[in-house]
């Protein structure tokens, strides 16, 4: 299994979102990797972040195209979280399965079929290098080339029992920054605004939008404010995460959060709002499954899905209109800390997959049967 060893090489490069050259570095692997499969490398150069790196295929007009997306970064900076190793059951290290072992799933699947001496065409491959940190700059780049797009496999990590996702929730965070008047505490208690007590009040009505029969949370993550103990607070600020699962769902508690930004409930106070939407929601709908299906049938095995509460940039190339099933890479546990680890076995399944599925594409530039 070379793949392994590919594996272990990119793994101990840090590829933190904030190490643009490491980032870059594991990107040149990838790049050589693929040129050598025939696909085109182009970069969309970047300073404080690595380089987005968009592979592409040979074309042939008129028929459909099937774009592959991962990410090249990862959590842990430089010294914290750096080694391979493996025992006989589990391969270790950071981006194991999110997402540099799923990434290299597609690789060594595509790999294969070179050695069958299938040409690739209609098939093309977006690396970002952003993703864990949101993807605040990459999302504009992924949203555009998406249009190009009738299908998109996205390779984070299976589920456990090698679960594909339908469906991830929408994620937003905000931020309310509150201007109360100071004023002395045991003096003129009364000529002051308090920022603080504001941003009491507007959290209690946050927390209240949260409705979880409908995977609907909100929650404040953070909250500052005031000067000290003497002094009536003039100023506060609160940092607060939304996550939903329907469109529907969004709508209500934008529209609630703006109402209570807007309402004064301390006399002399006054808020703003900023923020916004980081990913929409990733909904399953009857495209979805309708290729969850087809891949059932070229595969010849039953294909298990879930819903995710996490997000990932398939949130992006959903909420494009692009058919988009999430989970192709290997299963494994621990992501985002130091035991992260990921199946060996789970490679061996998720490779083959994706060689059949990738197989068929090619010969009928569509998934649906021959």
């Amino acid at each position: 299994m070379q793949y392994i060893n590919d594996l272990e090489e990119i793994i101990e490069i840090n590829s933190y979102t904030k190490n643009p050259v490491g980032v870059n570095k594991v990107g040149k692997v990838f790049d050589e990797w693929l040129e050598s499969l025939g696909f085109t490398t182009t970069l969309y150069k970047r300073e404080e972040i690595g380089h987005h790196r968009y592979y592409t295929s040979k074309e042939l007009k008129g028929e459909k195209k099937l774009l592959l997306l991962g990410h090249i970064d990862t959590v842990f900076p430089v010294g914290k979280f750096e080694n391979f190793f493996q025992d006989d059951k589990w391969v270790y290290g950071p981006g194991v399965c999110d997402m540099k072992g799923g990434n290299l799933v597609f690789v060594e699947a595509l790999r294969e079929l070179q050695q069958q001496k299938i040409e690739i065409h209609n098939i093309d491959i977006l690396l970002v290098s952003d993703e864990e940190t949101g993807s605040d700059d990459s999302k504009h780049l992924t949203a555009e080339l998406a249009k190009k797009y009738d299908y998109c496999f996205v390779y984070e990590a299976a589920g456990a029992s090698l679960e594909v996702v339908t469906a991830r929730k929408g994620v937003g965070t905000f931020f309310i920054d509150i201007i109360g008047k100071a004023a002395h505490a045991g003096n003129s208690y009364s000529e002051g605004h308090d920022a603080n007590l504001e941003a009491s009040y507007k959290l209690q009505e946050l927390v209240k939008l949260t409705n979880l029969e409908k995977g609907t949370t909100v929650n404040v993550g953070k909250m500052e404010g005031g000067i000290g103990a003497n002094t009536i607070s003039p100023h506060a600020h609160l940092t607060f995460e939304l996550r939903y699962k329907t469109t529907q769902e969004k709508e209500r508690v934008l529209a609630t959060i703006e109402e209570i930004v807007q309402r004064e409930y301390v006399k002399g106070t006054s808020s703003t709002l900023s923020g916004g939407i980081q990913r929409d929601v990733m909904q399953t709908s009857a495209e979805s499954l309708q290729l969850l299906k087809s891949i059932e049938d070229i595969t010849g095995e039953k294909i298990p899905y879930e819903e995710r509460g996490g997000v990932s940039d398939a949130n992006i190339v959903s909420s494009c209109g692009v058919v988009t099933l999430d989970g192709f890479g290997p299963f494994g546990d621990g992501d985002h800390t130091v035991q992260e680890r990921a199946l060996k076995s789970s490679f061996i399944s998720r490779i083959e997959m994706s060689r059949v599925l990738f197989k068929h594409f090619i010969e009928n530039s569509d998934f649906k049967g021959e």
